[in-house]
């Protein structure tokens, strides 16, 4: 599951690496985060930066923080022409009220603009365990109809997508959610989003901020572990419990890790390095 993952950044944290080349695997696509008040000239910097070292690079497009038409077409063609970006990852945006036009993905899909400036790779938003902010009575049914249209487009055009999921702490909802998303027709690949190496208090910080659902019970009881309070969490069970299905259930749709470094790039990448690095080890012996 960790050959081949990916790796996301914001630019004011990417500002503090001094070679991604050095750093991660050849081939690693590179998610820029576009958090609210993030400048656009930071995203493109980094972008470029980025792209010139030789990795594919996937900034994010939030709905609700693009003003209109006009500033949507702005950044593809910056992206594009000045990064040589072709990737996107959509995403609502997390703010209540609309910066502008676009409430929702699905209606920056619909413009076409996209396909127009070359952008093939479209990756889109996936909440395991719900996504309060849509569904505020505790359903599903929204979040499922979105999935359910981004399928058909998907199928009626040729954009490459894939569902790059929240990320969790338990593996067992994210599988379920999976299953229960091909039995009503989605069938887009699905990354699963995993958070990388870090505090406990820093990891429940984000959980909180970014709404993680129920798995985040997994950090509070080890949280009340005394012997186990000061040291950095890891995600090796949950990887291995996500791995262990892949390899049981072969029609799965979940195809790949999308690492969330909250606790340090450099601690994320080190620690997907020594798995990968053991799983050689014990093929070779």
């Amino acid at each position: 599951m960790l050959q081949g993952y990916s790796i996301e950044v914001l630019p004011r944290t990417a500002a503090k690496i001094e070679s991604f080349k050095a750093l991660l695997p050849e081939g690693t696509r590179v998610y820029i985060a576009n958090v609210e008040g993030t400048d656009f000239e930071d995203m493109l910097k980094t972008a470029r930066r980025i792209r010139g070292e030789g990795f594919d690079v996937m900034p994010h497009f939030p709905a609700r923080l693009i003003k209109d038409a006009a500033e949507f077409e702005t950044f593809l063609t910056r992206y594009r022409d000045e990064a040589g970006v072709d990737q996107a990852l959509l995403i609502g945006g997390g703010v209540a009220r609309p910066a502008g036009e676009y409430d929702n993905t699905m209606q920056m899909l619909e413009t076409g603009l996209f396909d127009k400036y070359g952008f093939k790779r479209i990756h889109v938003a996936g909440h395991p365990e719900g996504n309060p902010d849509i569904d505020k009575d505790g359903t599903s049914r929204r979040v499922d109809e979105a999935l359910l249209w981004k399928q058909s487009f998907s199928d009626r055009t040729d954009a490459e997508m894939a569902i790059a999921t929240q990320f969790f702490f338990d593996a067992k909802p994210v599988v379920e959610w999976a299953a229960r998303l091909k039995e009503i027709g989605v069938e887009l690949p699905i990354h699963v989003g995993i958070s990388g190496p870090a505090k406990l208090q820093t990891l429940i910080k984000y959980a909180i901020a970014c709404g993680v659902g129920p798995s985040i019970k997994v950090l509070r009881k080890r949280a009340m572990d005394v012997t186990k309070l000061l040291m950095p969490y890891e995600p090796t069970d949950v990887v291995s419990a996500i791995a262990s299905h892949v390899a049981a259930t072969p029609d799965t749709t979940i195809q790949q890790v999308h690492l969330f470094p909250l606790g340090g790039i450099k601690a994320c990448v080190e620690w997907a390095d020594r798995q990968n690095e053991n799983l050689r080890q014990a093929g070779a012996a």
